[in-house]
């Protein structure tokens, strides 16, 4: 079963999204299986990381943007803007997609474990999330 979700992003950052693919797996009723989320673009990515304390949210992209900065002189990809090419860099370091075990209905996620897109764009977005359950 696939679902498509719609995330709305208001800046660059980490975008919790747990929730929404929770419902996605319950909503296919499944009870058992691997669930597979996609980001269909290439600016933004997907990660599991830390849901409880936000300064690891923080320092992770305050890691990444200085890992790789914005007007560089070396890109020439830059009709988009200055956060253009290293989005597209940040998005070739991290993650499409992700595969998550569930069971009960529910994601086998650890404790402080959290599903979460990452905009590496400045700008709002609507970003698109394709859930893939499998039995």
């Amino acid at each position: 079963m696939i679902e498509r979700l719609s995330v709305v992003t208001s800046h660059q950052g980490l975008f919790e999204i747990t929730d929404k693919i929770n419902w996605a797996v319950n909503k296919s009723g499944m009870f058992e299986g691997l669930c597979t989320v996609f980001v269909r673009h290439t600016s933004c990515s997907l990660t599991i990381q830390e849901n409880a304390d936000p300064s690891a949210r923080r320092d992770l992209e305050h890691w990444l943007n200085r890992l790789v900065p914005e007007n560089d002189p070396l890109y020439t990809h830059t009709f988009e803007g200055p956060d253009d090419m290293p989005a597209h860099i940040k998005a070739s370091l991290t993650a499409a997609s992700l595969s998550i075990p569930f069971s009960q209905s529910q994601l086998l996620l650890g404790t402080w474990q959290g599903i979460y897109l990452w905009e590496h764009r400045h700008q709002n977005s609507t970003r698109e999330v394709v859930v893939h359950m499998q039995e």
